[in-house]
């Protein structure tokens, strides 16, 4: 249970409810609904994958440990270094939405300093005892989801059109601010970010050191954080995109989910929702910091890079058992990223996701034909078919982007920059060392 709460913060439904879900309905309208429809399907599939790989290896590296094992040591480095840069900026990005919701009591802040302080006072938290981490990320868990509760429920008692609008006649705005069909194609590139939304129910096996019963337990866990995540985002996008007085003021204002919670629950109540929205975003920085620490602990204890940094970075603490240098370094990284503009962020860490998935579908099933995944657990239902048809839906995503030249283009090349770094580090440096292991779950209980 307490897996499950640090997950479910670093997915952080709220978060991506007011953060994620207006680019969504920007970028697709009411088309925004099948988009997360569709990236639900998905979404299910790519937790079977997620659950048969961290069932083997629950470690502290997670994809770069699952992709490693399955796939090879090349592979393995490759997705490291591609996951913890993008967990960093998304770290970043996260925290820098702090200021735009506390700025409903303090007029004026400064999003960058705000971010810094968050990420600081983040990481701090992260470096004390896993146990007392979860108990705090449980609370703050349940003050986001609350809010939560509060759209849904404003929603659906003004309902305003019929359910099948959403699937039969999905509308857009155009140039004139007229509303006009939403095409098929907006929907699946809408679809990309709504698989973004989602994301974060892998981060159970990084966890997987810390939680009892790990091989048999972090498979349910990765299936539940995703069912509930689907839950609580798609319900309260329904009930918004249903119950909204005026759909054209809707896909036209600004601040969509703050536009709707004005309409419907005065000033008053959207002043404390956004404040909830604030403790939703300070509790995913703490879980998505817990995230990133325990991938660069994991790489310093599999000796990935020299000396003296993988003795620090693999350290922990004597008194809370937690990996707090590594803490410090993923918080001070993600500390400098707020001062990177926005916009870079976004389109460095935007598709990668799509690598890293389209990467761990080719590792279960390479993990059934080599034996790699033998000594796991769950097993997905109908293999091998969730991992085939998650990244054939993962090649069309990439394809969606790759004709985007405004962002997803820009995105993609950004995300081969990186792995191609990763792979120059490989060869010059990796490829030919001995002392360089990724640990599997017998090892490190041995």
């Amino acid at each position: 249970m307490g897996t499950l709460m640090i997950v479910l913060s670093a997915v952080t439904p709220a978060s991506s409810v007011f953060i994620i879900v207006p680019g969504v309905i920007a970028l697709a309208g009411t088309g925004s609904f099948l988009s997360f429809v569709l990236a639900g399907v998905i979404g299910l599939f790519m937790a079977f994958v997620y659950a048969e790989l961290s069932s083997a290896y629950p470690t502290a590296g997670g994809e770069y440990t699952m992709i490693g094992r399955t796939l090879g040591r090349f592979w393995g480095f490759v997705t490291l270094v591609l996951v913890f840069v993008s967990i960093v900026l998304i770290i970043a990005v996260v925290a820098l939405g702090v200021g735009t919701y506390l700025g409903v009591l303090m007029p004026n802040l400064n999003a960058q300093w705000v971010g810094v302080a968050t990420i600081i006072l983040a990481g701090v938290v992260a470096a004390l005892r896993i146990k007392l981490n979860a108990f705090v990320t449980g609370i703050f868990l349940g003050i986001e989801m609350l809010a939560l509760v509060i759209l849904t429920v404003l929603g659906f008692i003004h309902v305003e059109r019929p359910l099948s609008s959403l699937f039969t006649a999905p509308q857009i705005l155009d140039t004139t601010n007229a509303l006009v069909p939403a095409s098929a194609g907006l929907i699946m590139a809408a679809t990309a970010v709504a698989i973004f939304a989602y994301n974060g129910y892998g981060a159970a096996a990084y966890f997987g050191e810390e939680t009892q019963d790990a091989k048999r337990s972090i498979g349910k866990v990765v299936v539940w954080a995703l069912l509930i995540t689907v839950a609580a985002e798609l319900i309260p996008l329904t009930a918004v995109l249903l119950g909204s007085p005026d759909l054209v003021g809707l896909l036209a204002a600004p601040q969509k989910i703050e536009y709707f919670l004005e309409a419907r629950g005065g000033h008053t109540l959207t002043v404390l929702v956004s404040l909830a929205i604030a403790v939703a975003i300070f509790n995913a920085v703490i879980a998505i910091v817990l995230q990133a620490a325990r991938l660069l602990f994991s790489s310093g204890r599999d000796k990935t890079w020299f000396g003296p940094i993988n003795n620090a970075v693999a350290s922990v603490h004597g008194t809370y058992a937690s990996p707090w240098i590594a803490t410090i370094v993923v918080a001070v990284l993600a500390a400098a990223a707020c001062f990177i503009d926005i916009n870079l962020l976004l389109v460095v860490s935007g598709t990668s996701l799509v690598v890293i998935y389209a990467l761990l579908c080719l590792g279960a099933i390479a993990g059934r034909r080599n034996g790699a995944t033998a000594n796991g657990h769950y097993r997905m239902p109908f293999f091998p078919v969730p991992a085939v048809l998650a990244f054939l839906a993962l090649v069309y995503v990439a394809y969606q982007n790759l004709l985007d030249a405004s962002f997803g283009r820009p995105s993609l090349m950004a995300t081969l920059a990186i792995m191609a770094v990763a792979a120059v580090y490989y060869v010059l440096f990796l490829a030919r060392r001995a002392d360089w292991t990724m640990h599997a779950p017998e090892e490190i209980a041995g």
